[in-house]
């Protein structure tokens, strides 16, 4: 296959806009916040806390529409005996929004919050927030790693170029974007990506659909034409791990960063959870085209076209459909303009994905754990650091690692059943406490590890009941595989585990102390007895512990000041009564 210079073309031309919008955002916004005494830092992280409802519902739809959200779409349409039925994506993120935005979208932007964590490190204490910071660093790199690896693969069957350099060049704008401009780059470089994606499949969809290999995809859905239905069934014996994958795009994919820094960026709690319906129907709509696309690919005589006579599925592409059906299906002019809506669709996940992570580095773990006396220069400097570290962290990983995709699909469960019953835990049960945090996490970790894990060959040491052995055949190799499936829905048992775990050792500790029953020396987490250790008070009070509560004041909070400052936005404190300082206090006492 000779280089494309159509497609090179086009693809320097898409960079090169990308690149320049995201500048133009930085320069427009350098200033944003930080004349209305914002710090530098809070800023990149968050914006000026101004983003209004067209950006904000473009980038928090293009932080779900991504690379392995319009591919996975596709490639499970099109998969014989999944089919739609199985492609669960666009209704478990839109869902996750919906709900995201019922009952989560307005305690955490009313507070004040800049990170997911803050919430935790606030209740739970600093040591429990860097525990949990490590499934959501997980969560976030390897998303990032995966999609770049998507990338590449789908360059190389599109146009021909080495795969490494394009996912290097893919990367390295990301990032210099995100460094420059922070959220402010990220979100309006969204709303370029998501036109492009949009326009890009939807141009792709009609010369697909009316070429003279594609049989009616209305007969394909229901009858056995060249495979099996693209609708796709549910057999009884798997409902149950059907509703447990659902359950875990549902609800798993409220606690990520990448979804809080939307909501926390919006210009107050009603435009949060606006955002969030904005995004859920854009989730929607934007599955459509992909959809079409795996549909068109299991309507496809492959004999009848440039690919071949084997079929995708037979040659373990099929998670490579949509862009084989461009190449193949399209003009080669119409496959460039899909390309770009390749590329747009992974360079919108990616840079949301590094720009979190390095936020809640910089800030709960650099920050609050290690230097609570940084200035806000040293808090931007770590930022542009760790920016760097983690893309270049995710690039290598992309091009090195053979088992990226599984590794995101444990660290996105670990996600689920640790961090969801933790955010549920400290935003809606009073009395919670580490000693309970730290159990919940001990229980959630433990039972998903022990279901084991496919993708990483990572064997069981639970069986959880209706386990069985499954067969896998490599087409290409002839290699049989024989993997252990759990049918039963483990992945939200071990959630509920861990929510449980958390609110029982959290009571159970509290009375065991306050009872007298184990000795308050025992209290070594200051959870419990020990109210006025240093960093409970710096969490519970804004001034010193000699004034009582009536005389506290409203102050003028800076990053740089205490724990205290650190949780608090005197703005957005009025926007929900169970922020006042007052409710703080009564809140950790209890």
């Amino acid at each position: 296959m000779a280089v494309h210079a159509e497609g090179i073309v086009a693809i320097v031309l898409f960079y090169l806009l990308i690149l320049c919008v995201g500048i133009w955002a930085a320069w427009k916004n350098k200033n944003s916040g930080v004349s209305e005494g914002q710090d530098r830092s809070e800023t990149i992280m968050v914006g000026g806390r101004d983003i209004g409802l067209f950006v904000g519902g473009f980038t928090m739809t293009a932080t779900w529409v991504g690379g392995g959200y319009i591919n996975g779409t596709a490639e499970y349409v099109y998969l014989p005996d999944y089919g739609l039925a199985w492609a669960q994506a666009p209704f478990g993120y839109a869902l996750s929004l919906v709900v995201g935005g019922l009952f989560f979208a307005k305690p955490m932007r009313s507070r004040g919050y800049v990170t997911m964590l803050d919430p935790f490190q606030q209740i739970y204490g600093k040591r429990m927030g860097g525990l949990l910071f490590i499934p959501a660093l997980m969560g976030e790199i390897f998303w990032s790693a995966a999609i770049l690896s998507a990338l590449g693969a789908t360059l190389s069957v599109i146009v021909d170029i080495d795969i490494n350099m394009s996912v290097v060049i893919s990367a390295l704008i990301a990032i210099f974007y995100t460094l420059v401009g922070g959220l402010y780059s990220v979100a309006y470089t969204d709303v370029v990506q998501l036109f492009c994606i949009f326009l890009g499949l939807w141009i792709s969809v009609p010369f697909a659909l009316s070429n003279p290999a594609v049989s009616s995809i209305s007969v394909t859905a229901k009858e056995f034409v060249y495979q099996t239905p693209w609708l796709g069934k549910v057999d009884s014996a798997d409902t149950w791990m059907w509703i447990d994958n659902f359950c875990l795009l549902m609800l798993g994919g409220i606690p990520w960063q990448v979804y809080f820094q939307r909501v926390l960026s919006a210009s107050s709690a009603t435009y949060a959870q606006v955002l969030s319906f904005i995004a859920a129907a854009g989730c929607l709509v934007m599955a459509v085209p992909s959809v079409l696309i795996g549909a068109i690919g299991a309507s496809t005589d492959w004999n009848q076209t440039t690919y071949g006579s084997i079929p995708p599925k037979e040659l373990d592409q099929s998670d490579m459909i949509l862009p084989i059906v461009l190449q193949h299906l399209c003009p080669s002019w119409i496959s460039f303009f899909g390309l770009g809506a390749v590329s747009a669709a992974v360079m919108s996940s990616a840079d949301s994905s590094i720009l979190s992570a390095s936020s809640m580095f910089a800030r709960n773990i650099y920050q609050l754990a290690f230097r609570q006396s940084a200035t806000d220069r040293e808090i931007v400097w770590v930022m542009r650091i760790t920016i760097f570290v983690f893309g270049a962290l995710a690039t290598a990983m992309a091009l090195l690692t053979g088992t990226v995709y599984g590794l995101w699909y444990l660290s996105s469960d670990l996600v689920y059943v640790i961090i969801f019953p933790q955010l549920l835990s400290v935003l809606f049960i009073k009395g919670t406490n580490t000693y309970g945090s730290v159990a919940g996490y001990v229980f959630g970790l433990l039972l998903r590890i022990g279901g084991g894990e496919p993708y990483l060959k990572l064997p069981p040491f639970i069986y959880y009941p209706g386990w069985v052995e499954q067969k896998k055949i490599h087409h290409l190799t002839g290699d049989v595989e024989y993997f252990i499936q759990q049918r039963f829905p483990f992945k939200t048992v071990s959630m509920l585990a861990s929510f449980l775990g958390n609110v029982v050792f959290s009571y159970l500790l509290k009375y065991l102390f306050e009872s007298g029953t184990l000795s308050h020396k025992y209290d070594f987490m200051d959870a419990v007895v020990s109210k006025h250790s240093k960093e409970i008070m710096d969490k519970t009070t804004l001034v010193s512990n000699d004034i009582i509560l009536s005389e506290m004041a409203p102050v003028k909070t800076r990053l740089n000041t205490s724990l205290a400052g650190t949780f608090t936005n005197t703005e957005a404190l009025s926007d929900d009564e169970v922020s006042s300082p007052e409710s703080l206090v009564n809140n950790v006492l209890e």
